[in-house]
């Protein structure tokens, strides 16, 4: 049975494949477009997606898409009728539910058929249960709770529940207007920082703040008794006024969502070009704050309800990593699993998954432990990459070495040496973080390297730290916690001993968001890794995504230009070393 699993007109759009309950590939639109978030229909993903496993439209049996326009019809009724939101507010959703609706109809246009001889339905998903699906679906557990939490998808922000064998039991479920993704996004728009998905940044600029605002705080987000939560909605223009919001095949944009309460609470808001002073930060540390209250809130009541040790998360805001590492201290909670691309691309994973399991009925036989589901090249295709480039490449030396052990010792060589080395192998990551495949690595010990790298490459935001992969086996020795992480999603202190000798990846709080490297998992990288700690005698590298304010880098001819447009000293393209030539 094949399956393909969407995320369409909506933020992060992706494709997925399902083969008899295996994943066999998974692709966000954005790598192959080049616009970050892009939202519309993800045609190349589902190219992609095809040709990694040797099919054609005509043999897919399902289409599973994370959206259901039925899904909560009469809260949108009632909320319609008691509202009566604005007319573009309607017509922007009456547009969405029309694309949503008509997903048979663009694929085939699209693909070139007739919609006749199309075999596969298409079967919508709630938003929220494609999300849960995406996590315990292909976790590693038989039972889990479950939590399922992000701005909102099909008129619900939060769903709760259990996971048993092949089936998902839902529990509670917060409707629109409340959203703890919503009040995340507020406070991050209030802080200048306006682009879809800039919320990771606030995470990271908590760190150099003191919650001194979260008795206001407390005043926007109400903790209920029934484990949930509800907004002070004289916050936000969301609910009376509605939101501009673009789900056009570009870039998403949201027009802000906070009101005039908000600035008269916390003062004028900062606009993007001005400096961040330390009100901006405690405002940001205040809402992380919030957020860890109104999460463990959610999580402890969960548990409570279930009394099962594992949990699964998913949702946009199962990406706040610094809440997500947390878990194990303020709940109950033994075994997290989040899948790499726990945001809106995952739903695509969640709808087929949904659909195999809870609506088919088929027996699960898949863990997802690995993020590599995207495309990979040949050695022949790089080569050939090369040669058309090889103008542009004239003051690079250029080494072919077939040895992976020589590859690693050399390449930890370059690192040791405080050279900036982008590394491009295999198979792409799944998911908004470069996990060892798609990544620029420098030496971790050198605390100047935060400063290279945005002076070189990626040009963001001075207080955003960058991460660390260390080898799964080391984990306990640099952090205070040695529960591992091998998608990046969870932020732990480091050991103060270890803080002075990697002090590149340890943040200005003393935590890092670590990669636990397996040799099974990805064992070129591990090696790698290796050879570094016998050079450097440190298990870890700084790891950061291969692009520079883009997404992250797809094929060979995106990792070359961007090599060549910014200062990184050494490109790893498969068994090729490229090395700029300074004269």
């Amino acid at each position: 049975m094949i399956i393909l699993g969407l995320n369409a007109y909506h933020g992060d759009s992706a494709a997925c494949v399902v083969v008899d309950g295996k994943l066999v590939a998974a692709a966000e639109e954005e790598r192959f477009r080049r616009i970050k978030h892009w939202a519309g229909f993800p045609t190349e993903a589902i190219k992609y997606c095809l040709v990694e496993a040797g099919i054609n439209v005509n043999d897919l049996d399902y289409i599973a898409i994370n959206r259901n326009p039925k899904a909560n019809l009469s809260k949108k009724i009632i909320f319609a009728l008691r509202k009566r939101p604005s007319f573009s507010l309607i017509k922007q959703r009456l547009e969405n539910y029309s694309n949503i609706g008509n997903i048979k109809k663009t694929f085939c246009h699209e693909f070139g058929i007739d919609e006749d001889s199309l075999k596969a339905p298409v079967v919508n998903v709630e938003h929220h249960l494609a999300h849960m699906a995406s996590a315990f679906f292909v976790s590693p557990f038989d039972s889990a709770a479950i939590l399922s939490i992000d701005g909102f998808g099909d008129f619900v922000s939060t769903m709760t529940g259990e996971g048993k064998a092949n089936k998902i039991n839902v529990f509670e479920k917060v409707y629109y207007p409340h959203s703890l993704g919503l009040f995340y996004t507020a406070i991050t728009q209030f802080l200048g920082f306006k682009k879809y998905g800039d919320e990771y940044k606030v995470m990271g600029l908590a760190a150099l703040g003191k919650p001194k605002y979260l008795n206001i705080m407390e005043k926007i987000v109400k903790i209920k008794q029934n484990g949930m939560f509800e907004l002070n909605l004289d916050y936000f223009i969301h609910y009376t006024e509605g939101v501009s919001m673009s789900w056009d095949g570009i870039e998403p944009k949201l027009s802000d969502v906070f009101s005039k309460r908000l600035i008269e609470a916390l003062g004028p808001p900062r606009r993007y070009e001005e400096p961040i002073t330390e009100h901006h930060a405690d405002i940001a540390a205040s809402l992380q704050a919030m957020y860890e209250k109104a999460f463990f809130h959610i999580l402890n009541y969960l548990y409570e309800r279930t009394k099962i040790k594992n949990l699964c998360l998913a949702g946009g805001c199962a990406l706040n990593s610094v809440a997500n590492g947390k878990i194990f201290d303020n709940t109950p909670f033994e075994e997290v699993y989040i899948q790499p691309a726990a945001n809106d691309a995952g739903g695509s994973l969640g709808a087929a998954y949904y659909l195999y399991h809870q609506i088919l009925g088929k027996q699960r036989n898949f863990v997802m432990d690995k993020a590599y589901w995207g495309p990979d090249f040949s050695e022949a295709e790089i080569s050939e990459k090369l040669k058309v480039k090889s103008e542009e490449l004239n003051n690079c030396k250029i080494e072919k070495i077939d040895n992976e052990d020589e590859l690693c010792k050399k390449v930890a060589k370059y690192i040791a040496d405080g050279k900036v080395v982008g590394w491009f192998q295999g198979r792409m990551e799944w998911g908004p973080r470069a996990l060892g495949n798609r990544s620029i690595l420098v030496d971790p010990r050198r605390a100047e390297m935060k400063d290279i790298l945005n002076a070189r490459i990626k040009r963001r935001e001075p207080f955003r730290p960058f991460a660390p992969s260390i080898l799964l086996e080391a984990v306990g020795e640099y952090f205070e916690k040695d529960y591992p992480d091998p998608f990046m999603i969870k932020v732990y202190p480091i050991k103060e001993e270890k803080r002075k000798i990697i002090p590149a990846v340890t943040h200005v709080d003393g935590t890092g968001r670590l990669q636990a490297v397996s040799k099974e998992e990805n064992p070129l990288y591990w090696r790698l890794i290796k050879e570094f700690e016998k050079l450097a005698g440190v298990p870890v590298v700084l790891n950061t995504s291969f692009n520079e304010n883009e997404p992250i880098v797809c094929t060979p001819d995106e990792a070359l230009d961007c090599f060549l447009r910014t200062k990184m000293d050494v490109l790893v393209l498969g068994n090729f070393i490229i090395s700029k030539i300074y004269r």
